[in-house]
Formats: structure tokens, C-alpha cells, sequence
């Protein structure tokens, strides 16, 4: 373990060294992102202009769900993303094999191959609405609130991760899964709102198929008092763990799979 926590650092290094090459490109990506997240906030803001509230939550409720979102979201981009790429192209243009042939598991090796700046951008808007919309909330801050969000974000980011890694690993039998992914995580920004607002089918998908529900609305539900802690977040990490389990059947399931570089 601290053998890969050694090597991963140095790919980091690397990669945060090749960005800082190119500091105006990453300025204009993190502000990109941050513009885009509260663009977001500002949709909310014209909805709650015409209504007093949206299904029995406030605005500022709303916005501390939207932002809450955008925090196991930022960190599954900036150190996930490689996962794109995978089910873009590197499978079907036998770009995989090289990870292959090298002594370390190839997982690792995806993942730290890239770390991916804009996914800052999310994250640093996710704190900024949360923050803002904490105390306007009586948001109980303290020891255990801070354990309670802190665990939160982990299964955010396991969930995340999960159906990214599972999405992608499809890419091993149908060569590109780039559009399944892409449609996963259009389903995963209708989690960012209250899930009473929509019909029961899609809750159902959006809790249990697809778990992007226990990314964000459960466990800040939770935190505002509006469902139980161990639903909102003993479950959510639940499903994180079993989502991650499974997603890594998947992955290695894809691995004996592999077949190289296909037409």
C-alpha cells in the first residue's frame, strides 16, 4: 500500500507539474466549471423567483442539496476522469495495452495516469453554496455534523466512481461505452434536487438502479433533519461500498475479456 501511495504522489506530481506548464489553460478551465456550477445556482434563484417553494423545500434548501452534489462529484473528476477515456478510445484503438505490460495493476495506473483540474472548479463552487447556505439553514455545525458530511462525501465519491467504473469497463466488450456513460451522468444532475419532485419511477431508478439519489439529496436530507442519518448516510455509504464491489466484478470480468484492438 504505501508502495502505491509512493508511486501514485509521483504521478500526481507529474501531472500537477505538466498543468502548471500551462497555467492560463487551467485558469480558463476552472473558471469554466465554476461558471457553469452557478449558472446552476442562478436557475434555482429564477425558479424560486416565480414559486415560495418546490415541493415543500425552501430555496435555500434546495441550494444546499445543489451544492452539496457538486462535492463527491468534484473529487470523482479530478481523480476518476482517465475512466472517460477508457470507454472513448483506448480500448478500441488498443491503447490499453500498454498499461498491460507494466507491473502494476491496471487500475492504478488509469487512474493516476490523470488528474483532472476542472473538477476543482466543482468543487470549489460545492463548498461555496454549502457554506453559504449552512448557517442561513440553522445547519447544526460541529464535530459530529462535520464526521456525518465528511462520510457523506466518501460514498458520493464511491457511487460516482462505481457506475463510471462499471460504464466503462462495458468498453471491453462493445468497444466504446463513452454514450452510456455520458447518459449515467445526465441522470446523476436530476439527484441534485429533491427526489419528491419527481415521479416514482424515476425515484426508483435514481435510488436503486442508478444510486445517484445517495450522491447528494439522501445524505443532505439527512443533515437537515429530513431523513434519518442512518438512511441519508449509513445507506449511502452502504451502497457506495456494495456499487464499488460490484463495479470492480465488472472491471476484471472485462479484463479476461480484452481482446486488444478491434476494428
Amino acid at each position: 500500500m504505501a508502495r502505491y501511495l509512493r508511486l501514485y504522489l509521483r504521478y500526481f506530481g507529474q501531472n500537477i507539474k505538466s498543468l502548471m506548464s500551462y497555467r492560463l489553460s487551467f485558469l480558463v478551465g476552472l473558471a469554466a466549471f465554476m461558471a457553469r456550477q452557478f449558472l446552476g445556482v442562478a436557475f434555482v434563484g429564477l425558479v424560486f423567483a416565480a414559486i415560495p417553494d418546490l415541493a415543500g423545500w425552501s430555496r435555500d434548501e434546495v441550494l444546499f442539496v445543489y451544492g452539496f452534489a457538486q462535492l463527491g462529484r468534484g473529487f470523482d473528476h479530478m481523480f476518476t476522469d482517465n475512466l472517460w477515456i477508457l470507454a472513448w478510445r483506448m480500448v478500441a484503438r488498443g491503447e490499453f495495452d500498454r498499461i498491460l505490460v507494466r507491473p502494476l495493476p491496471p487500475l492504478f495506473q488509469l487512474l493516476a495516469e490523470r488528474f483532472q483540474t476542472d473538477g476543482i472548479g466543482e468543487l470549489v463552487a460545492g463548498i461555496a453554496v454549502t457554506a453559504w447556505t449552512a448557517p442561513r439553514l440553522d445547519f447544526p455545525a460541529g464535530p459530529w455534523s462535520w464526521a456525518l458530511g465528511a462520510i457523506a462525501v466518501v460514498a458520493s465519491f464511491l457511487i460516482y466512481t462505481a457506475v463510471k467504473l462499471a460504464l466503462a469497463s462495458l468498453a471491453f466488450w462493445i468497444k466504446f461505452s463513452q454514450a452510456y456513460l455520458f447518459a449515467a451522468y445526465k441522470m446523476a444532475d436530476f439527484a441534485m434536487y429533491p427526489m419528491n419532485i419527481y415521479p416514482k419511477a424515476l425515484r426508483f431508478v435514481l435510488s436503486w438502479a442508478l444510486p445517484f439519489a445517495f450522491t447528494a439529496y439522501y445524505p443532505a436530507a439527512a443533515l437537515l433533519g429530513r431523513e434519518s442519518v442512518a438512511f441519508g448516510i449509513g445507506l449511502a455509504l452502504a451502497v457506495g461500498l456494495v456499487a464499488t464491489a460490484l463495479s470492480l466484478a465488472v472491471w476484471r470480468a472485462g479484463l479476461r475479456a480484452y481482446e486488444s484492438a478491434g476494428s
